[in-house]
């Protein structure tokens, strides 16, 4: 097997980008479920920015969630909300990392390979969601801390849960549609 490189960026990685930075836009647009906390959804959109940033690496995961929410934010609200899109590009920037070891496009997408997905996306919402955002919102906008790590708290267990049913069934399914190398047989 070849070794991945993270920081590469094709043709290929770029047209994936503004595919991802759109469907995330639209889920995060139209396909959340409120939660009661002020400001605060579950989101949809992580589970396919999660699956984006686990083919094509932390880069393109920064950029689909931070585009894909910073459009949504101005579409929606007339500006971007800074310190959340920020967190959004931080989460799938770290779960990106998964992509370096994931064997998805080969057609291999285990138990082992499921756990480590989901070990670096929570790493990614815990640090984007308890620690980043609430900062920001602090510093940028002048923020309450006990409204912000509230937010933060359930952004970071609603984003995991989120990402980790979507991201890894996506992943999952896509490598089904993937050949594993020595799978063709020839017959006699």
């Amino acid at each position: 097997m070849e070794k991945k490189k993270l920081f590469t960026f094709s043709t290929r990685t770029l047209v994936a980008t503004g595919l991802g930075a759109a469907l995330f836009m639209l889920l995060f647009m139209f396909v959340r479920i409120p939660s009661g906390i002020p400001e605060t959804n579950i989101e949809t959109a992580y589970g396919v920015g999660g699956f984006f940033a686990a083919l094509f690496g932390p880069i393109a995961g920064l950029l689909i969630a931070f585009i894909g929410h910073a459009l949504s934010d101005a579409i929606s609200y007339g500006s971007p909300w800074w310190s959340w899109v920020i967190a959004s590009g931080v989460t799938c920037f770290v779960t990106g990392f998964s992509y370096a070891r994931l064997r998805v496009e080969e057609g291999i997408f285990g138990i082992k390979d499921m756990v480590f997905y989901n070990l670096v996306q929570i790493i990614g919402n815990v640090f984007a969601w308890i620690v980043v955002a609430p900062v920001l919102d602090m510093v940028m906008y002048g923020e309450p801390a006990n409204l912000v790590f509230t937010q933060g708290a359930f952004a970071a267990i609603s984003n995991i849960i989120s990402t980790g049913v979507i991201g890894t069934v996506l992943l999952w399914l896509y490598s089904k549609t993937r050949s594993q190398k020595g799978s063709l047989s020839q017959e006699d």
